[in-house]
């Protein structure tokens, strides 16, 4: 068999080209929009490199009757060679020439500076087709005698002519599709889609030959030196919102960064929302969404931010995340960490009512997060036996008791448990040191961060409890702590909590202390046994209970109270035993535990028993 070869063109079927970009490119499908008011923005641009008297508008006009929509600009326009050349060609466009993309012999063909230049792709024209059947281009460059007029349908063939065009500038025409004529109808749709992509590009844009421009331009975010009183105006009206606190951005180094962000007043979630900001390139808005640009610690802040130095995706629908990308990321932590470190020192008031009111998004940031929790040491307001106090201030009251810690030269006292906050303030009532009540879910762990971080001594934190080393000879004024007999702990075996005896001052025969992981095994068990837990949830919760013991609810039975005293003495088949399993059983109760239905049937058996013994059995 003979052995040949030959070279064929690519052929491209350009309608399929286009529909590809438009399922899997473009999120939206006014995006064309967006990649032709970019084209017009770059001519424009060009030509003020070339004349610095002359300013250049983008001018978009529909027409129902006939089903078009149309770009204008006044910009540097096209030769003949350059529509042939970079129209025709899909891929390579005259702003990513000048970028430094596409053949070396094609960008030295072009001149001018890059650095106001949006396009990079060399598709914008093309994505138009998503919408229309057929564009046509009426072009005219600055310095040529004659006009040029480009035409195209789906197809591959294109129509290129002469055209007697007298305007520098270009005009394109989109025929648009029966599906998408709407956009030459609806003036508020189209105007929508002008704001939401070209708001700040700082050249105007009107719509339907309007005398007042459609976007905005100038945003005070975006000036050198910015006033923050204007600067939070004008968020208020851009994002319907009144700023908590405005965070000016006009950096030049390592990154040019510019604009500004703000402290919404929107609370946000706990867990889960992404903090996300506007982003523009050379003022085009690149998504209103970006996210993974700010810390994850600060889904409470929102604004925009001009990013020269990041790359767009080939959508321009977000960032590429490469180096420059990185950068950015920390450049701007960094500020942020920087600005309310400031505020902390200058403004603390200020912070601390930032604090309050996205208290569960930062404190549950600040866990994981050394340099936050530093700054909410002084900000941060905890509920104490002694009111609201900051946690510096806990600490210089909470000395340990030299008679009681050798070691330790804080002791942090704390109640993990909202259903003792009460009678937690009784027993420090009277203390110099106070005891901190880590009610919320995430209050518990950031304390004990916190206590952590202290670097002025050695600092412990200790759960108000019998069994915490200090608690009940320096808080309770208890001596001699010890197990209950055995019999005893037989006898108050139906409330399922340690029994221990001690000697007190309190004229309370006896005192209840919750365990609340306890207390949560005991829910949990009351689920299981309604099998109202799906198996795979179940097992994730023995193995985590196995793994991490609860403990137990604890009983102290005061023994130098004379009810207490008398009924040890006489033993648990004395009706004093009962009236003490009641005490016991209305401490537990009126502290908020769960009580076992064992211990609810022997309640209702000692209050038989105490009124048999006082006025004798019904005969």
């Amino acid at each position: 068999m003979e052995n040949w070869s030959r070279r064929i063109p690519f052929k491209v079927d350009i309608a399929g080209v286009i529909e590809i970009m438009g399922s899997s490119l473009y999120s939206r499908i006014d995006t064309p929009v967006r990649e032709l008011i970019q084209n017009a923005h770059d001519a424009v641009i060009r030509r003020r490199q070339q004349d610095l008297d002359y300013q250049g508008r983008i001018d978009i006009r529909q027409d129902p009757e006939r089903n078009t929509l149309s770009f204008h600009d006044d910009g540097i326009g096209l030769s003949p060679e350059e529509a042939e050349q970079y129209l025709g060609t899909l891929g390579i466009g005259i702003t990513g020439l000048l970028k430094g993309r596409g053949p070396r012999e094609l960008q030295e063909s072009v001149n001018g500076d890059n650095d106001s230049l949006i396009g990079q792709f060399g598709i914008g024209l093309f994505s138009a087709f998503m919408l229309a059947d057929r564009i046509s281009v009426e072009s005219r460059r600055l310095d040529c005698e004659t006009g040029v007029r480009w035409e195209a349908g789906a197809g591959t063939e294109i129509e290129l002519a002469s055209s007697p065009r007298k305007e520098t500038g270009s005009s394109i025409t989109l025929y648009l599709k029966p599906e998408y004529q709407i956009l030459s109808q609806d003036e508020e749709k189209l105007e929508e889609a002008i704001k939401l992509f070209a708001d700040f590009l700082p050249v105007p844009i009107f719509l339907n030959d309007g005398k007042a421009r459609t976007n905005v331009i100038h945003v005070a975010w975006f000036d050198p030196s910015p006033e923050r009183e204007r600067i939070e105006l004008e968020f208020e009206g851009y994002f319907n919102e009144t700023p908590l606190d405005i965070i000016p951005v006009q950096l030049n180094r390592p990154a040019t960064i510019s604009g500004a962000l703000y402290v919404t007043p929107h609370r946000v979630p706990l867990a889960g929302d992404i903090p996300a900001v506007a982003v523009t390139i050379r003022r085009m808005v690149i998504s209103r969404h970006v996210h993974d640009l700010l810390p994850v610690w600060a889904p409470f802040l929102r604004g925009v931010l001009e990013l020269q130095d990041c790359s767009p995706t080939a959508s321009r629908e977000d960032l590429v995340r490469d180096e420059a990308f990185e950068r950015v990321q920390f450049i701007l932590e960094q500020h942020l960490y920087e600005h309310f470190e400031q505020m902390v020192t200058v403004e603390p008031a200020r912070f601390e009512a930032i604090v309050q009111w996205h208290r569960y998004t930062i404190a549950a940031a600040a866990l994981s997060d050394e340099r936050l929790r530093l700054m909410l040491r002084q900000t941060y307001r905890w509920p104490t036996s002694q009111g609201q106090l900051t946690f510096e201030e806990i600490l210089a009251r909470s000395p340990s008791d030299p008679l009681c810690d050798e070691e330790a030269d804080f002791v942090v006292w704390y109640n993990s448990d909202r259903r003792q906050e009460r009678w937690v303030n009784e027993v420090f009532d009277g203390h110099d040191v106070p005891c901190v009540h880590a009610v919320r879910g995430f209050e518990e762990p950031l304390l004990a961060a916190l206590v952590a971080d202290t670097d002025q001594g050695q600092a412990d934190l200790r759960i108000t409890s019998p069994s915490a080393a200090g608690f009940a000879t320096s808080i309770l004024g208890i001596e001699g702590t010890e197990d209950a007999p055995p019999d005893w702990n037989e006898f108050l075996g139906v409330t399922e909590a340690k029994i221990l005896t001690a000697n007190f001052s309190s004229d309370k025969p006896v005192m209840a202390f919750l365990n609340e992981r306890y207390e949560l095994t005991q829910v949990f068990e009351d689920l299981k046994k309604g099998d109202s837990i799906p198996q795979g949830f179940q097992r994730l919760i023995d193995s985590h209970f196995r793994s991490h013991p609860t403990g137990q609810n604890e009983i102290v039975l005061n023994r130098g109270h004379r009810v207490v005293k008398r009924a040890l003495s006489q033993g648990t088949t004395s009706p004093l035993a009962s009236v003490v399993r009641l005490l016991v059983i209305n401490a537990l109760s009126s502290a908020g535990a769960s009580i076992p239905q064992d211990a609810h049937q022997s309640q209702s058996n000692d209050l038989d028993w105490v009124a048999d013994a006082l006025w004798g059995k019904d005969s």
